[in-house]
This record gives C-alpha cells, structure tokens and sequence, in this order.
C-alpha cells in the first residue's frame, strides 16, 4: 500500500491522556491532570490531550448553574496552564464569555495559548448540553505544535460527517485532536473506531482521540483512546476501563498551502528523541467487556461517593451471586459483606449455594433469618387481613423485611447496599419496592437475564474454576417467596421475554411492530403493559451501571401518567 504521504517531514510525538476525574473536584482534577501532563513531558511529547471537561469531571450538569463554579473551573484551569512548558497541553473545560461554551484550551509556557470551543452540542441519550452550552460556528483556529498546524475538537464534533473535522484539515490542519467524554455501551468502541476511520480518511490526516476513564453516576467511561492515521487505521489504542497515558509518534506532512484559519505558534520543530514503539491494546471480548464496566461503574460509585464497603443479600440465586463476585472484583473481598435472610419458603439448596459462594468469593458473610420479623407481621396483619387468601401483599412483606434488615446494617456500619434485580426484572416490576429495590446502587439493572447467565460463566471461565457455584447458574430462578416459585409462573421464559424488552425499551418498537415481527401477541401485550404499568417504580429505583445503548434513567423518561396503548 502506498504512504499516505509522499514524504513526511515531521515527526510529532502526541500522547493521550484517558484520567478518571471526579465532577465537582476541581482541585484533585487539576493534580491529577498536572501528574499526567508531567508524565508526558517527561517522554518528550510535544503534545497532550486531556478529555472533554477535564478540569470539572464530565458531566458536571446543573453546576454548570453556578457562577462561583464555572469561576473556580478557569482559576484551576488558569493554574494548570502557568505550570506547563514546552509540551503542549489540550485541557476541556467550562468556558464563560457572555455565554457558557464547552471548551478546550491549548496551553504552554505557562500561559492559556488559545481557546476551541465545541461546536455540535449533543441533546440526546444522557446528553443535555443544550441546557447549559452554546454552540460556536467557528472552524480556527489551528495551533503549530513542533511545527504543524494542529485543529482541535471536541467530542460530537467529530461525530458528524458534516462537523468541523473535514473542513479543519482543507483548511490547513494536518492533524486533529479530538477531545472526548464518551460514555460506554456494548459495541460502542467498535462504532467509534469506524467513525474515526471514516473521518480520518475524509479528512485526509491522522486523528488523536483521548477518552475519559471511570464511572459517574450512571454512566461509566471506558477509555480506549485511539490515534488512527489519515488511511482510517488504528495506530494505537490505550486500556479500556483503566487510566491510561497512550504515547504515540507519528509522521506528519508539512502543509501544501499556508493555511485558511488563523494559526496561533505555539512550538516549533525539535529534534526528534528515539522512536517510541507503537501501542495498540488488544479489545476485551464482549461479555468481558461489559463485566468490567460493570466492575468500574460499581468501584468509582461507592468509593466516589465515600463508602469503603458494601452489603449485598444473598439469596443463593444467580443474580445476587453476580452482584457480590462484581463487588468482590470491584472493591476487594474484605469490603464486600454478604447477608443470608432465609425465610420459612428458602430451600436448602439455595442457602447452601449462597454459604458456597460466600466461601469461594473469602467474603464476610452473616445470616438473620426473617421467620421471627415474618411471623410478628403476620400477626399484626392478621385482623386487618381476615378472610382474604393469602397472595402478592403475603410474598412482598418477605422481600421488605429484608430490604429493612439491608438499610438499618447499612445505617449501623456505614456500608452501601447494592441492589440486585436484573434488567429483565427492572423493565417488568419483578422486584418489590422498599424490599429487594432498597439500597445505594443497582449494579445489573441494565443487565438482562440472559446475559446475567452469559456473565457469571465467563467469570468462571476466567477463574478457571465455579468461582459462582454452577447449581447456581443451573437451576430454575426463583424468589422463593411461597412454596414452588419459580420466575416462570409470573414472566414469559427469559428467552422470549429478552428480545421483548429490548425492542419495547432500548429501540421503541411499538405492540404492532413486535406483533409483526413474530412475536406472539399476547406475550407482547403483556410485557409492553408490565413495563408501561411499572414506570412509577423505577422513578424510586437506586441509580445504576448503564451498560446497553438506552438504560432505564436518564435516556429513557416517560410520564408514569400515560395511557398511550403501546
């Protein structure tokens, strides 16, 4: 294949710096940011990118509100810039000049050497950027980093084929920085590798694409920053899920016509150090994948937001038996505490199955029956309950008894409870409010039944043992609220009731749609009316992981008042 150059005369040695940041601490961002941009000059790069709002963590949401925020953010930045040098840094962050603008800053010898700011603002998804941004119509202007002419962009930028990217490099870019907090779902590396190669090639230069790192909220950032040269071709890529700082030269032609933006120099050309060898890190397999999202989303939660330890009530079934190997991998097993409430309906085997993965995870674990506490509201209830048969009220008061024991633990120790109810549960109301929905983080509620199945054997594979006991994985799910319960006595089996749900909330196919699909109809009609009916739960549900293209949260809002039919 021929050299996308005919002949490269400079050598520009850029780094990518995927960070885990914090919103709101503006102060450790900035160390933290200042380490790397350390790092990096110290392997002689002549230019460093950081992800988008690095300075206040992404997204900062309606702090952005806040004047002394926004005001703080610059000083921070303004304090990043006077302790750097030759090494360029490309810094996001909130930028107030009438308006507010999601920007970049370039900065150098010690001082701010330009600004970009964000042109395409994303409103869609977990994006509101339109509440708090404006956008910029401005291509320029280009920077000269070691002598070439350098464009900047942020995130959605390069995103459209119509944004900025195309007509920086005619207009005399010969590489494109693109600064970015992308949040994570299945196969989204794979759709941003694509786009970049798309963009690349339409361009005509290479693109550095650094990535925010870690959980927030929600949402959980999986890094992967990527540098592919002007053929479309991944040159290098940095470790998903983790802090990275991804070094990478590369070979740039000198400009064929004085460029059509202003240009601010900011470095000339330096003689080059020795080559640094080229870095791409191998793409983890897809359920892999999303376990470690999973395994980031729950460790940055609990540790961000103060706790050292977690609770998990373990019930010997597969979904609070992935919950607990999660937090175990996430935390450590002396910050997880399991707690064993068997009920007068709990069958041996399931608490031998949760005493097994207790032993094989080295957690500490506790058991408080619930019989007494079932008994005594039974007989509170008792008058107030005659002549009705027993029923759904009976078999809920069991999961609130332990959602009771659950929070006031929590209360006694300081602990986070994380809550275990599936995807497929969530979307259908299979889960009891204030009973197994409470606690601090709901860590697979945007995790199907299926693949709940597919990640507790891949765990396994992994640990080259049943890590997670296989009677476990084996054997028909059930809450074991009265005698005989199985899942399948109130849900569709979970391989029909999967894709349901997945076409019904991730891609909002209507009843008619599924219908014509092949699905059959009365099963359709009656998941869509468990997830319609069920929204005012999930309003009261913790917050958790997202890991699929639409998430029950924040991009997903429907009324809980409604009476669309589907």
């Amino acid at each position: 294949m021929a050299a996308p150059y005919p002949a490269p005369v400079h050598r520009l040695r850029v780094a990518a710096a995927q960070l885990d940041l914090v919103v709101g601490d503006l102060a450790g961002n900035a160390e933290r940011i200042l380490a790397a941009y350390a790092e990096a000059a110290a392997e002689d790069c002549d230019l460093v990118a950081f992800p988008e709002l690095a300075v206040t963590g992404y997204p900062p949401e309606d702090l952005l509100l806040r004047p002394a925020f926004v005001a703080e953010a610059r000083r921070r930045l303004d304090e990043i810039a006077s302790a750097t040098g030759t090494t360029v840094a490309v810094v996001g962050f909130p930028e107030v000049d009438g308006a507010c603008f999601n920007a970049a800053a370039v900065l150098a010898h010690g001082r701010i050497q330009g600004v970009y700011r964000k042109h395409l603002l994303p409103n869609y998804a977990v994006f509101d950027e339109e509440r708090y941004f404006e956008p910029w119509p401005a291509d320029g202007p280009l920077f000269t980093v070691g002598g070439v002419p350098v464009a900047v962009t942020v995130c959605e930028d390069a995103w459209s084929p119509t944004g900025p990217v195309v007509t920086q490099a005619r207009a005399g870019a010969a590489l494109i920085v693109n600064v970015n907090a992308s949040p994570y779902s299945a196969g989204r590396l794979a759709e941003r590798e694509a786009m970049l190669a798309d963009r690349a090639r339409a361009a005509g230069v290479p693109i550095c694409y650094v990535n925010l790192v870690g959980g927030q909220d929600e949402l959980v950032f999986d890094g992967a920053s990527l540098v592919v040269d002007a053929t479309g071709t991944v040159v290098a890529r940095a470790r998903q899920f983790a802090e990275d700082l991804l070094v990478v030269d590369l070979e740039v032609p000198a400009a064929a016509t004085a460029p059509a933006l202003p240009v601010v120099t900011v470095s000339g050309p330096r003689a080059p150090s020795p080559r640094v060898p080229p870095r791409v890190e191998p793409v983890l397999p897809p359920v892999h994948e999303v376990y470690e999202a999973l395994v980031l989303g729950t460790r940055d939660y609990v540790t961000k937001n103060g706790f050292t330890d977690v609770l998990v009530g373990l019930s010997g079934g597969v979904d609070s038996s992935l919950v607990a190997a999660i937090a175990v991998d996430a935390l450590g097993a002396d910050h997880v505490h399991g707690v064993l409430m068997p009920s007068r309906f709990s069958s041996d085997h399931s608490v031998g199955d949760a005493e097994v993965l207790v032993a094989n995870l080295g957690i500490r674990s506790t058991t408080v029956p619930i019989e007494p506490a079932h008994a005594a509201f039974l007989a509170m209830l008792a008058d107030s309950f005659a002549g009705l048969e027993p029923g759904l009220a009976e078999e809920n008061l069991q999961a609130r008894i332990r959602g009771t024991i659950l929070m006031t633990m929590s209360n006694k120790f300081g602990w986070m409870v994380l809550t275990t109810a599936n995807k497929s549960e969530t979307a259908t109301g299979y889960s009891t409010l204030y009973g197994d929905m409470a606690g601090g983080y709901a860590v697979i509620k945007d995790v199907p039944k299926l693949l709940v199945y597919a990640l507790c054997e891949d765990r396994n594979r992994r640990a080259g043992r049943a890590l997670i006991p296989e009677s476990v994985i084996t054997k028909p799910p059930s809450a074991e609220l009265r005698p005989g319960q199985l899942d399948r006595d109130s849900l569709p089996d979970y391989a029909e009731l999967d894709p349901i749900v997945e076409a019904y909330v991730e891609l909002d196919r209507s009843i008619a749609d599924l219908i014509a699909a092949g699905h059959d109809p009365d099963v359709v009609r009656r998941v869509a009316a468990l997830v319609d009916r069920n929204e005012y739960k999930r309003r009261q549900a913790a917050p958790g992981v997202r890991v699929s293209p639409k998430a029950f949260g924040k991009d997903r809002r429907l009324p809980i008042t409604n009476r669309w039919p589907g």
